[in-house]
């Protein structure tokens, strides 16, 4: 297996640091298993990379607040 060099700042390499299992797990593991718990697909069929990375955007987006309820969206549009 080859590897390569990625860059992330000190404090993702710290929050990544924080959610391995044990302290000798590799980062290419945690990393696996985090890539692991996003959705690869439904009933319907598998999901493509480019919508599997919008689920991953759009709940950070909500973890994040930098969402608008339906109720707001409908008061700021006037609709009842």
């Amino acid at each position: 297996m080859s590897y390569t060099t990625i860059q992330i700042s000190a404090e993702t390499r710290a929050r990544l640091a924080k959610l391995k299992s044990y302290g000798r797990e590799t980062y290419d593991d945690l990393l696996n298993s985090l890539l692991d718990l996003v959705p690869s697909g439904d009933d319907e069929g598998e999901y493509t990379g480019e919508f599997r990375a919008s689920l991953v955007r759009s709940l950070s987006d909500f973890r994040h607040g930098r969402t608008h309820s339906l109720e707001d969206v409908r008061r700021k549009l006037g609709i009842k």
